[in-house]
């Protein structure tokens, strides 16, 4: 039976594959030929890889397989630029040169772009000196780019981007020390980034991220009357409010509960299963009050994403900032690194960056979770293992 098996799937594999590989050939043949900024890229993928080992990803970028549209170019551009030149100012305590936000295709003017241009064309001057294949980038990072690969190929990252940074920071950087890289790249994204810093976190970074999971139990003494809690582990919305002891720390006007576990340094995540309505999660400080309607936003000590009527996104910061309809979540990931001064929201599912604040904590830090469902429960679930995988792609690290 499992020879006959194989025999039935081998045939289907290799249609698969004539099918991708025509439909490859058909797109190469309708490409429009590539503009100024798009053949930049080009060129540029094609000395990063030469020089750098196991970089063959790029590949796909200076054969044009890979294209690019052009403001994303131009953007990219631009931000190399700012990475070279960010070599010449004072670095992070992490290692990391400083480096500014990142600049919308809108925002982007002639005058910048040509600069820009000039500061990597003087760059790789030097790096065309160097030989064929003098750079070994590290493991950590081969193990990003060979996940890029794949995913790229299944459609779950929109371009190689990622892969380009990467090579360009192994590149730029030049340290001995590689095995950082690919987190360091991380949050220097969602440093410059906010909002949809990166479209798929690899996986190796990934679990990076849930080898900081922690177990988050609500404080059944923080919650407000009007929640219905079950296992410490699951809320909602009842409707009745119940004759409990109002203490100083329960909420009495928005329907939330904090963990009750703090963090006051080190690495934590944990994730949540949301409703489709409405929703409340992040931290909140200690000294932060909880009484009544007041805003909860980063000027009342609570840094959150807020869902509203099911379709509007938001960071309440101060004016809140709308994220788009896109990255709304069914599962969200709070990852807080408190001594990078980082808390990260991911959508679990598609592995994808959401939204970041990023700033300076100085006292202790409470998970947040807040909600007006009342059929269905938000839930504190303990992070799948590295052995689990939903995706519905092969997995090369699971």
């Amino acid at each position: 039976m499992m020879q006959c098996f194989h025999f039935m799937v081998e045939p289907a594999k290799n249609l698969t594959a004539k099918i991708k590989e025509s439909h490859k050939r058909a797109k190469k043949e309708k490409k429009e030929p590539l503009d100024e900024d798009q053949l930049f890229v080009v060129d540029l993928a094609r000395d990063l890889s030469r020089v750098c080992q196991r970089s063959a990803i790029l590949e796909h970028i200076w054969n044009q397989d890979d294209t690019w549209p052009t403001p994303l170019c131009r953007v990219f551009i631009v931000q190399c630029a700012s990475m070279l030149e960010s070599k010449k100012r004072p670095m992070q305590t992490d290692g990391w040169p400083e480096t500014d936000e990142v600049k919308q295709p809108d925002m982007i003017n002639e005058d910048d772009l040509e600069q820009a241009k000039t500061v990597i064309l003087d760059w790789t001057k030097d790096l065309r000196a160097q030989p064929e294949q003098s750079v070994w980038p590290g493991e950590p990072v081969v193990k990003v780019l060979e996940d890029l690969q794949s995913a790229w190929r299944w459609g779950r990252v929109p371009n190689l981007l990622a892969a380009m940074e990467l090579v360009l920071w192994t590149l730029i950087l030049q340290r001995p020390d590689k095995d950082t890289i690919p987190q360091q790249w991380l949050l220097w994204k969602q440093r410059t980034q906010k909002i949809g810093a990166v479209s798929y976190v690899p996986q190796p970074v990934w679990d990076w991220i849930r080898d900081a999971a922690v177990e988050v139990n609500l404080d059944l003494d923080t919650a407000n009357p009007d929640l219905l809690i079950t296992d410490e582990k699951r809320m909602r919305c009842g409707f009745e409010r119940k004759d409990i002891p109002n203490y100083h720390q329960r909420f009495d006007g928005w329907w939330c509960a904090v963990g009750v576990e703090s963090f006051g340094s080190g690495r934590h995540y944990w994730e949540v299963e949301v409703g489709e309505r409405d929703w409340r999660l992040g931290v909140v400080k200690e000294s932060a009050l909880r009484k009544g309607f007041k805003s909860l936003n980063t000027d009342t000590g609570y840094l959150t994403l807020r869902l509203e009527r099911g379709t509007e996104l938001k960071a309440l910061t101060v004016p809140f900032t709308a994220l788009p309809p896109g990255l709304i979540p069914r599962k969200v990931g709070i990852y807080l690194d408190y001594n990078n001064s980082q808390l990260s929201f991911y959508d679990v599912e598609k592995h994808f960056h959401i939204y970041t604040y990023n700033e300076v904590f100085t006292e202790k830090l409470f998970p947040l979770f807040g909600t007006v469902e009342i059929i269905n429960d938000l839930v504190i679930r303990s992070p799948a293992t590295k052995t689990d995988c939903f995706c519905t792609t092969p997995c090369l690290w699971g």
